[in-house]
């Protein structure tokens, strides 16, 4: 009986890719609805963007935000110019949201905001999972530079927030 050619397995090095997480939670000392409306209005994420990263919202104003509400931006990442579609995937009122990315420079962007109102102001928490596109270059590219500047990102937005809300 003839052997058969051998053929290569395929390759699972581009299929499976790594997924990464920020998580941040921060207190800020106003009540609920009013934390709450801040963030439901998403003309104020210029606000809380780092210079940088010369961003706009493409969108007209004003932006429903509400479960299936697609926002458009522009932004430069790396000196690069990137088009960046979210949308709403979920909108629970003084609760949470959630934006995913639809187009933009991830594979896979998931931002879950929450809100919880204590005695003395709101507790927020941000969690963003994402992926990146390239497979073992793009795990490269998190350790060597986007890791940090995702840090940065959110450093700036938790000092940017603390200045406007508190």
């Amino acid at each position: 009986m003839p052997t058969l050619p051998h053929r290569a397995a395929p390759c699972t090095l581009l299929a499976a890719m790594p997924s990464h997480q920020i998580e941040r939670t921060q207190f800020i000392k106003r009540p609920i609805q009013e934390v709450f409306g801040f963030f439901s209005r998403p003309e104020n994420l210029e606000a809380i963007t780092p210079p940088f990263l010369n961003f706009n919202i493409v969108t007209p104003s004003p932006i429903a935000m509400e479960e299936g509400a697609l926002i458009d931006y522009r932004l430069q990442l790396y000196g690069l110019p990137v088009r960046w579609q979210a949308r709403i995937e979920r909108y629970e009122p003084e609760v949470r949201f959630v934006d995913n990315q639809i187009r933009g420079p991830y594979r896979r962007w998931y931002h879950l905001h929450e809100f919880r109102g204590t005695n003395t102001g709101t507790e927020m928490r941000d969690v963003v999972d994402y992926e990146l596109p390239l497979g073992p270059l793009g795990s490269v590219a998190h350790g060597l530079f986007v890791r940090n500047t995702l840090e940065r990102i959110f450093d700036y937005r938790f000092a940017k927030i603390d200045e406007l809300l508190s």
